[in-house]
């Protein structure tokens, strides 16, 4: 059998963006064509970020884990990287899809007004309960927690100072609190 020996080089890099940046030069420059990498998590976006632009044309490659994992033998990172090199020469690894880059903004910014809204509505819903515990019943009359009416009865309720100690007045030392400021400190971290 006259096949060819494979030459195996190992280097590790750290994950900073300019570390990756090194990581594409020294693949380009030992001639990579071909990478793949698993996908666990959001771990390989910034790599896949930055080895799919240019210059220099690499062939990426994302690959299941699960499909890497039915393998037998003991998982390590260096392991896994020389099975994940071995299986993608013989051309064994199926890859994931990836959408382009375009796609790829627009799906984390969806993402992120969902999550912004999903924030909004739990705000809401705990000025809601926070109101209705105290027997203030303007979610009956006004009906709308988020709405400009209710958001300027809410300040008159609870102005932006109102909590401001330099407008209290001086209290008197009661249970070890000799100044205002002192009783505000205790307040704030009651409050927290």
């Amino acid at each position: 059998m006259g096949g060819r020996q494979v030459e195996t080089i190992e280097a590790t890099f750290p994950t900073f963006t300019e570390d990756l940046e090194t990581l594409k030069t020294w693949l380009l420059r030992h001639r990579v064509k071909r990478v793949a990498m698993e996908s666990t998590g959001v771990y390989w976006r910034p790599v896949w970020n930055v080895l799919e632009r240019p210059p220099g044309k690499l062939e990426l490659l994302l690959v299941n884990p699960q499909h890497v994992k039915a393998l037998p033998g003991h998982k390590t990172d260096r392991v896994d990287a020389a099975r994940i090199a071995e299986l993608l020469q013989y051309g064994l690894l199926r890859a994931s899809f990836v959408p382009p880059t375009e796609i790829r903004e627009l799906r984390d910014l969806v993402r992120r007004r969902t999550h912004l809204v999903a924030d909004r509505n739990r705000i809401s819903n705990r000025i809601h309960r926070l109101l209705e515990l105290s027997n203030v019943k303007l979610s009956s009359l006004l009906g709308k927690v988020t709405g400009q009416t209710f958001r300027s009865i809410l300040d008159r309720l609870a102005p932006p100072n109102a909590f401001d100690p330099k407008r209290w007045p001086y209290w008197p030392d009661t249970n070890g609190c000799a100044a205002n400021v002192t009783c505000w400190r205790r307040l704030s971290a009651d409050a927290i």
